[in-house]
């Protein structure tokens, strides 16, 4: 069980990435119009032309916090880093769900606007799916 908390952890490591540049969505001006696909990356770098401290925090929750995270419980689990930090990981972890929940939020509100198309993406899938992996992970090594 051990190597597949650790195998499972590094992982993450790679598709944390991938997930960064997935599309989280396809919106659009009425279907007809076509979509455009957001990605975390694409969003971000629209955020830092408007706004450069909402950009900063969502850089931080959505890039950072996971990616730290992931590194820490890893430390842990080869025995470089005491078990005492796993709490402060986890809350690493919950910040970055945070980022899940905005984006379902937007994708809720945008649909409500009636003018605008948007669709979820597989990158909201994957990107879903590491930070709830993330979690179980740091929950099992914490009882391990």
């Amino acid at each position: 069980m051990k190597h597949v908390l650790r195998f499972a952890n590094l992982s993450l490591l790679i598709l944390f990435p991938l997930a960064w540049f997935a599309p989280l969505l396809r919106a659009g001006v009425l279907p007809i119009f076509g979509l455009s696909e957001i990605s975390i990356i694409s969003g971000l770098q629209s955020l830092w032309t408007t706004d450069v401290a909402l950009a900063l925090l969502v850089t931080f929750l959505a890039i950072f916090a996971p990616y730290v995270k992931v590194i820490g419980i890893a430390l842990v689990q080869f025995g470089l880093m005491r078990r005492r930090v796993v709490p402060a990981l986890e809350l690493l972890g919950k910040l970055a769900m945070g980022d899940v929940f905005l984006i379902a939020l937007y994708i809720v509100l945008v649909k409500g606007a009636g003018y605008v198309t948007v669709e979820a993406g597989w990158g909201l899938y994957l990107f879903t799916g590491c930070i709830l992996g993330s979690l179980a992970i740091s929950y099992l090594t914490r009882r391990r």
